[in-house]
């Protein structure tokens, strides 16, 4: 990496604030990791491409879809998680 974008990158990520830079940090990593197993990233595809799902989803499925988020994902277990290194 040039000495450049290096510093630019500092800059920007100090006007950021904790949880944003938790973000980038995360992205890196996460491109990081790509790098390495020398596979390109996954992109995704144009909206239109899945407008013929639209619909395609029960109203039931869809509640208990919303229902399980609401009760698994919105739990915090304090010792789920780890500060890395």
């Amino acid at each position: 990496m040039s000495r450049s974008i290096e510093q630019d990158i500092l800059r920007q990520l100090k006007v950021l604030p904790d949880d944003q830079q938790r973000r980038v940090l995360d992205f890196a990593r996460a491109l990081g990791t790509a790098a390495l197993r020398q596979t390109p990233a996954p992109h995704g595809v144009p909206g239109r491409t899945l407008l013929r799902f639209a619909g395609t989803i029960t109203p039931e499925d869809l509640h208990q879809m919303t229902q399980a988020v609401e009760e698994e994902c919105e739990r915090i277990d304090p010792g789920d998680w780890q500060l890395s290194a």
